[in-house]
C-alpha cells in the first residue's frame, strides 16, 4: 500500500462507510414555510396570564413561536422543527425564549404544550389535513 504524504488521506480512506455519522436530514424551505405560513393572522395562543396582548383577537405581533424542548428538535444552536411552533405574540414569546422573570423551564414547557393543544386542530383544519365532519 502506498502511503500518502498527509495522515489525514491514510485514516480517511481506511475509515468504513458504516463508521461514517449519518447526517441529520434538515427539512426543506418549502416543507418548513406551509407550517410557519399558518400562524399568520392568527391569535396568541400561549396565552401567559398577566403577558399576553393578543388574548382572542389577532394582533400584528403574532409570531411562530418554536418549542424550546429537546424531544421536539431543539438543541444547542438548532431550532425547533417548524412542525413544532405556534402562534405567539411579541410579550409572550420573549417570556417563552428569554427568562427575566426567572420562571422555571419546566412551567414554560407546560405553556407552551397546553398552547399547543389549543393550536394543532386549528392548524389542521387551516392547512387542510383535518377531516370536514358533515352534520
Amino acid at each position: 500500500m502506498k502511503r500518502s504524504a498527509f495522515k489525514t488521506a491514510d485514516r480517511a480512506t481506511s475509515l468504513r462507510r458504516s463508521t461514517i455519522k449519518q447526517r441529520h436530514k434538515k427539512p426543506t424551505v418549502a416543507e418548513g414555510s406551509k407550517y410557519l405560513a399558518a400562524c399568520r393572522g392568527e391569535e396568541c395562543y400561549l396565552r401567559v396570564p398577566g403577558v399576553c396582548c393578543s388574548l382572542g383577537w389577532s394582533h400584528p405581533s403574532v409570531v411562530p413561536c418554536h418549542s424550546n424542548q429537546a424531544r421536539h428538535g431543539k438543541g444547542a444552536g438548532r431550532k425547533a422543527n417548524n412542525e413544532f411552533s405556534l402562534p405567539g405574540c411579541t410579550p409572550c414569546h420573549q417570556w417563552l425564549d428569554q427568562n427575566r422573570v426567572g420562571t422555571p423551564k419546566q412551567v414554560k414547557f407546560d405553556v407552551w404544550d397546553a398552547g399547543f393543544e389549543l393550536w394543532l386542530p386549528v392548524r389542521e383544519r387551516k392547512m387542510g389535513l383535518a377531516e370536514v365532519e358533515c352534520v
